[in-house]
């Protein structure tokens, strides 16, 4: 085994494509492999999963440090260079240098290679937060809200309490967070009471009038949606979301059953407004039986701020995603992104009839999923169809 795990994980991915690379140019996988620490055999199971292509990875923002900046760091670091020196001869500031060495171990133990897959490995969201993470710490920052301390004054007695325990540390602006947004699962709800405001979400000083001029009254969060939605063990829990044409001046309406994956399009001919995307998803629920509409997750877009009346006129309550948070309908967005396969970005979707949406559903339908068994969604919700309430 090389200097990686095995199977050779944990390599950075800008490596691996520099390893095919060379494979591809015609080196043997014997000499490549050794060369950068792991198995032929390695090698050969990168080059097969990629079907012997390019892989299809995104590049990496010119802001962040690539492997080769880092290497240029350790190469620097073993000639005695200062950061400043490193940092001018990668165009960087020396606190960038400084900082990426002093993460990673130190001047002495820095490593460009292990430097760039722990950053490539902090870089995954959703991450989980702090205060989910460590119960300890939880347990003191709820005692002090309840006490109704700030979230500044539990910071700083965290600090004067514990000086010798850094897991005992955490910012006001993180406790902030993780009681104005509910996906992080760390503190609970009712205790934004505590707080000398009593808000329940967040409204900073500099957005106040954009906050009160897009906010949708009166959502239901998707923290309060019931938890058999959250297994996906009970069909009829949907998502939902707008996929929007050229320019931003159309746009049709994605549902996505959790359970089954389920996919239904829905044209969009009077526009993006609240009535008119409640009115077309009014009729969209009359395709289907009763006992498969049981709730809709809906990100926070003005299009659904009717919420109200459509949640009397179709008896399907909404829950509202928090912002910045695709991951909440995981499904939704993933059924976008195959959507784009069909329509894609710079399309005029005004033009798009329904019936031409019912065949690009029908075929995303007929795609087996490896996530359902390899069988495809149609073949999940027929016998659903069939079932009586």
């Amino acid at each position: 085994m090389g200097v990686w795990g095995g199977r050779g994980r944990g390599v950075p991915r800008e490596l691996k494509a520099a390893v095919l690379k060379r494979v591809r140019g015609g080196e043997r996988l014997e000499d490549v492999g050794a060369e950068v620490g792991v198995h032929w055999g390695t090698v050969y199971r990168w080059l097969a999963e990629t079907g012997g292509m390019p892989p299809e990875w995104t590049t990496r923002s010119p802001l962040r440090l690539s492997m080769l900046d880092r290497e240029e760091i350790r190469v620097g670091l073993e000639r005695g260079d200062s950061f400043r020196m490193i940092a001018c001869a990668l165009g960087r500031a020396p606190s960038t240098v400084s900082r990426e060495v002093n993460s990673n171990g130190g001047r002495d133990k820095y490593q460009g290679c292990v430097a760039d897959c722990q950053a490539h490995r902090l870089a995954r969201r959703p991450k989980v937060a702090k205060l989910a993470g460590c119960a300890r710490l939880r347990a003191v920052v709820e005692a002090g809200l309840i006490q109704k301390w700030s979230p500044q004054q539990i910071q700083a007695r965290l600090v004067a309490e514990f000086p010798d325990d850094e897991e005992m540390r955490v910012s006001h602006e993180t406790i902030y967070q993780s009681l104005f947004v509910q996906s992080r699962g760390a503190l609970r709800k009712e205790l934004t009471a505590c707080l000398r405001s009593g808000r329940t979400r967040r409204r900073p000083l500099s957005r106040a009038a954009a906050d009160r001029r897009g906010r949708i009254p009166d959502m239901v969060m998707i923290s309060d949606r019931p938890a058999e939605a959250d297994d996906r063990a009970v069909p009829g829990h949907w998502e939902g979301d707008l996929v929007s044409g050229a320019a931003n001046q159309s746009a049709i309406a994605t549902l996505v059953e959790r359970t089954t994956r389920y996919v239904m399009l829905i044209a969009l001919p009077e526009g993006r407004s609240a009535p008119a995307v409640a009115a077309a998803l009014t009729a969209a629920i009359g395709r289907l039986p009763t006992h498969l509409w049981r709730s809709l997750t809906w990100d926070q877009g003005t299009e659904m701020a009717g919420h109200a009346a459509f949640t009397i006129a179709t008896g399907l309550p909404v829950y509202f995603c928090d912002p910045h948070a695709p991951w909440l309908r995981g499904s939704n967005e993933n059924t976008n992104g195959l959507i784009r396969q069909y329509l894609p970005k710079g399309t005029d979707l005004s033009d798009i009839t329904q019936d031409e949406l019912d065949r690009i559903a029908i075929e995303l339908n007929g795609r087996p999923r490896k996530t359902l068994g390899w069988q495809t969604p149609a073949e999940k919700l027929n016998p659903l169809v069939a079932m009586t309430p």
